[in-house]
């Protein structure tokens, strides 16, 4: 149950006796309607904004209007009372009683806890990672692959359709670069001393593993052959085996990407051709001379009219090129395509995310989104700035097998998948992050991953010494949602409370913004609440989980502490964290 959602609904109910009583006008519009937090949470539990967005359309004042609802409003069931605050905000505070039921919903709903119907069933396309097919993954690209993924269950906890797509980058001149530079190993892994490798090829170690490979698959087939033989064959080869550790990689972080596009096969299907089409029926493609870019001029820019797509229109900077000099299709005609494509597969919502080096990127595409699909189309580009990776507080900065980068298995062997996850969304994604090895390791309150997973754990260690102390107790969920809990009063206790039943709106909030962050903060702090009822246990024997001569006491006890266990767990859930049972040290 969403706490929130289920009293706006009560106020809307209330909203239409009033207008049915003659009392206030019929058809109001109530859309602007909220109930909120209050930003002090010592003025209640909730705040609506009722009155604020009534008063006009009532013809009365707010704080009038307000100090009517509050007669109203507390004759709510679970509405304990209800006052004015500021210019019209009316603030409910609710029953302990209520606090209390909720824990039962928690439990009865276990993992679906917080799942919602905010998506009605919207189709969404995440394309996330889609690293250029020329090397491992690296570290930085952990963090678009959990933040993608992330958000991807967030979407799909809130009602969404989402399909986890990857976009494989294999046409134009870096692929063939990948072939050249694959070539020369393959040279060196048939006997040749081939040197210093060359500017502008790729240098890792990584590709005398995929010359290796060649070898023993075709041996010394392309030593003599021509470059127009070899380098086609040597792309695909490289591309494919790159791939797979891709996937492997991905795997290893947790993360399932459901299609893998490719540029190449998009190109060869007409698919540029079609979306452009689709832009010169909106007369939105023209033939033009584009102005000299501001600053500088490049040696290579020349006033040549270009086939070029209307991007100002759609609140751009430029109008943008679809063709080269030599005929092909730009890199922007392909990536129009691409999305007009997800499009045409069934998606309305288009969710990229991208490279700290993507910025320039963001508003030409949202254009060419919005254009291409008419305006049924939406395009969040989320930006994912830099890592920076530590150890003990100095910079790491390569490995030998990448050659010039850490690469994401590296991180995932020395740290494991679940601190990378949770670390990775410790931040908002537009914020650079630092994460040192040595600091996400260390069982303190100040790495978040340990805070929240022993908050998980010790939940699980009480239950056990429950089960110990309690034999013949039924601590099962289903069992625990019907244990009385009526003396569960104490306000730390009620604090956790409130905090469990703010999960499925944070769910929904979240979701909306796109910000899977929220989630890790969310069980920053409940984590947080929980240690400090544990530690007031420690300080005050009558708040302790386990009291050994009032089992009735402990069972509403172990009540809460199941929930706690079940919140993290939905929570860890979204973030593709897996909760843990017990720590050691």
């Amino acid at each position: 149950m969403d706490v929130f959602k289920t009293f706006a609904l009560d106020i809307k109910a209330m909203l239409d006796r009033l207008s049915a009583a003659g009392e206030l006008p019929a058809g109001l519009d109530s859309s602007k309607l909220t109930v909120e937090p209050p930003r002090d949470t010592s003025h209640g539990d909730l705040s609506t904004n009722a009155a604020m967005i009534l008063a006009r359309q009532v013809g009365r004042p707010p704080r009038e209007l307000a100090e009517r609802l509050v007669q109203e409003l507390t004759r709510l069931p679970h509405v304990a009372a209800a006052t004015v605050a500021g210019p019209g905000f009316v603030n409910l505070r609710l029953t302990t009683a209520f606090w209390q039921s909720c824990l039962a919903d928690i439990l009865t709903a276990g993992s679906r806890y917080g799942d919602g119907d905010a998506g009605r069933g919207i189709a969404v396309n995440i394309e996330y990672v889609s690293a250029n097919p020329t090397g491992p993954l690296h570290a930085a690209h952990a963090r678009g692959a959990v933040v993608g993924d992330a958000l991807a269950a967030l979407l799909e906890k809130a009602g969404y359709t989402v399909t986890r797509e990857y976009y494989v980058n294999d046409a134009g001149a870096q692929v063939e670069v990948l072939a050249r530079s694959a070539y020369l190993r393959y040279r060196e892994a048939l006997g040749e001393e081939i040197g210093e490798i060359p500017p502008g090829l790729y240098p890792g170690d990584y590709l005398k593993d995929v010359a290796v490979a060649l070898v023993e698959r075709d041996g010394r087939q392309w030593l003599e052959a021509a470059e127009a033989e070899w380098l086609p064959a040597i792309r695909d080869f490289a591309i494919a085996m790159i791939m797979d550790w891709v996937r492997a990689d991905l795997a290893a972080l947790g993360v399932g990407i459901q299609v893998y596009s490719s540029e190449r096969a998009l190109v060869a299907s007409g698919a540029v051709a079609t979306a452009l089409q689709s832009l010169t029926d909106r007369n939105l493609i023209y033939r033009g001379v584009l102005e000299p870019p501001k600053g500088k001029k490049p040696d290579d820019w020349e006033p040549r009219p270009q086939l070029l797509f209307r991007a100002t229109e759609f609140g751009d900077d430029v109008d943008r090129p679809l063709q080269k000099s030599d005929g092909s299709y730009t890199y922007f005609a392909n990536d129009i395509a691409y999305h007009y494509d997800k499009f045409r597969r069934g998606s309305r919502v288009l969710i990229d995310v991208l490279g700290a080096d993507h910025g320039g990127y963001v508003k030409r595409m949202q254009s060419a989104t919005k254009a291409v699909t008419g305006g049924e189309g939406v395009l969040d580009c989320m930006i994912c700035q830099l890592v920076h990776l530590m150890q003990d507080g100095h910079p790491v900065k390569m490995s030998k097998r990448a050659g010039t980068f850490v690469t994401l298995r590296d991180v995932i062997d020395q740290v494991g998948r679940d601190v990378v996850r949770f670390i990775m969304l410790t931040r908002r994604n537009d914020q650079t992050l630092e994460f040192d090895f040595a600091k996400v390791t260390e069982q303190s309150k100040d790495n978040p991953v340990f805070y929240v997973q022993y908050a998980h754990a010790r939940c699980k260690s009480v239950l056990r010494h429950a089960a110990q102390t309690m034999p013949d107790a039924d601590l099962s969920p289903a069992a625990l949602a019907r244990v009385a809990v009526e003396r569960l009063n104490a306000p730390e206790e009620l604090d956790v409370i409130k905090r469990m039943a703010a999960f499925p709106r944070t769910v929904e909030a979240a979701a909306d913004a796109h910000e899977p962050h929220r989630i890790a903060f969310f069980l920053y702090d409940l984590a947080a609440a929980f240690h400090g009822l544990w530690n007031k246990g420690n300080d005050n024997a009558t708040l302790r989980f386990l009291i050994a001569d009032d089992p009735a006491l402990t069972s509403a006890r172990m009540v809460l502490v199941s929930a706690v266990a079940t919140v993290i767990a939905c929570g860890l859930a979204i973030m593709g964290v897996e909760p843990v049972e017990e720590l050691r040290g």
